[in-house]
């Protein structure tokens, strides 16, 4: 079957230009062309899956017949072949080594570090003072996952080296996807700072792995269970390399998700009162004025379809597969080596799938509603065998850190300042003004 040629192709650049210029709006407006569309990315010929049915065919039906595509190629000098990058019987030995690691008891264990970092803001925030909510969710996911890595204090280096290098790699690593081969290999101030920023975060990351080894202690972090972690069936570890690679995904993925959903969810609080006044009736009635427990996560029934909805208007843009084997994909026949592009963001706005995709509406995650969602339309952690490891870390955690501050605080607008999205793999606040008023 013919593929259908996306508009606004270039000659050798491809459709990176109009990607470029418009990002999600590009993407979002391939449905109209059909259901596998060709994006030339420079040179590189790939097929844009538009409909949930075949992306729920690559990401989980048909997931054996993909691997990692090139998108994830361009990251691998930065997170090495963790389990973001690694593929067949590499990446099952290590999602078992790894698993242990997010069982429930210990995701219950996390849930104290969750609060108290949650409390330690709430403790900072003064009635009328403005503050920049994005930064102080990436500080406070920057605690909770330096915290439940490395323990309090000991890999304090690591987490700070994290939260100044990752924005670096996530921005011009995109860039790298985006644009022709050639110029990744030219000495450009884009490829120069994304260089520095993964040879810092290499460094201090082996050096604190190799600091643990020789130590010899455990001190109850996911570090250690990575570095005690041993494979059933031949009793080996992982090497340095392999923990460097892990620990280097789990601060990429923990940090940057849980901060940027955190920031939105207040965000989109503040735009609809009764939302809030929603969630913040519940936040009481659950708690009554008590810090969060593991066991109240799931009677925060409401304030989870907030943080749901939250993550389907804040998804990740693009994701990338490469088929390993001849398949058959939507009557488009693809070979070995071929390249397909799946946008969670084009999912979680496809008007079929999520009528008024542009309302803010927590109720459509109610449990009827949600469960007549086709599969394949909603991607907040991607989904399959290669769902993301983390996403009950993650969801606990923002649940948590979002029940924590509504019960004492309300974040309010600043007028006159604008929030404008910024995209690269994900959207970004500009900047995240908001005034801090205490609930009565």
């Amino acid at each position: 079957m013919p593929v259908p040629v996306a508009p606004g192709r270039w000659p050798l650049l491809g459709h990176t230009p109009a990607i470029l210029r418009h990002r999600m709006g590009f993407t979002s407006s391939l449905r109209r062309h059909g259901e596998i569309v060709r994006v030339d990315l420079g040179s590189m010929r790939t097929h844009f899956v538009t409909t949930p049915d075949l992306v729920h065919r690559v990401l989980v039906a048909d997931g054996p017949a993909f691997e990692k595509g090139a998108m994830f190629d361009k990251f691998r000098p930065y997170v090495g072949n963790g389990l973001v990058m690694s593929s067949g019987t590499f990446h099952l030995r290590q999602r078992r080594l790894m698993q242990p690691a997010f069982q429930r008891t210990e995701l219950a264990r996390h849930v104290a570090t969750m609060v108290r970092a949650a409390g330690e803001l709430a403790d900072s925030l003064r009635p009328g003072e403005v503050r920049e909510v994005d930064q102080d969710m990436q500080a406070v996911a920057v605690t909770i996952v330096g915290d439940t890595l490395f323990s309090a204090g000991l890999g304090s280096a690591a987490t700070e080296e994290a939260r100044r290098s990752i924005p670096v790699v996530i921005k011009y690593g995109m860039l790298r996807v985006l644009s022709p081969a050639f110029l990744e290999r030219l000495p450009i101030p884009p490829n120069r700072r994304f260089d520095e920023a993964t040879g810092r975060m290499r460094a201090i990351v082996l050096d604190l792995i190799a600091r643990r080894r020789a130590s010899g202690a455990d001190h109850g972090d996911l570090l250690s269970m990575l570095l005690r972690a041993r494979d059933e069936e031949s009793g080996e570890g992982m090497s340095d390399v392999q923990v460097h690679d892990e620990v280097i995904t789990l601060l990429s993925a923990g940090i940057e998700t849980s901060a940027l959903a955190l920031a939105w969810v207040f965000h989109e609080l503040a735009r609809h009162p009764e939302v809030e006044r929603r969630l913040h009736a519940e936040v009481d009635a659950v708690l009554d004025g008590r810090p969060v427990t593991f066991d109240d996560v799931p009677k925060l029934e409401y304030t989870r379809r907030v943080v749901s909805e939250t993550l389907r208007m804040y998804p990740l843009w693009i994701l990338m597969r490469r088929a390993i084997t001849e398949i058959d994909l939507g009557g488009v026949r693809l070979a070995p080596g071929d390249e397909v592009i799946i946008s969670p963001h084009a999912m979680h706005f496809d008007p079929e799938s999520h009528p008024e995709p542009d309302t803010f509406d927590p109720d459509r995650w109610t449990p009827e509603r949600a469960a007549a969602m086709p599969k394949g339309s909603y991607l907040p952690f991607g989904a399959g065998a290669r769902q993301c490891i983390g996403n009950s870390f993650a969801l606990t955690e923002i649940i948590t850190v979002v029940a924590t501050i509504a019960a004492r605080w309300r974040l309010v607008p600043v007028p006159d300042k604008p929030v404008t999205v910024k995209v690269t793999s994900t959207a970004y606040p500009s900047r995240l003004p908001m005034t801090a008023v205490p609930r009565p």
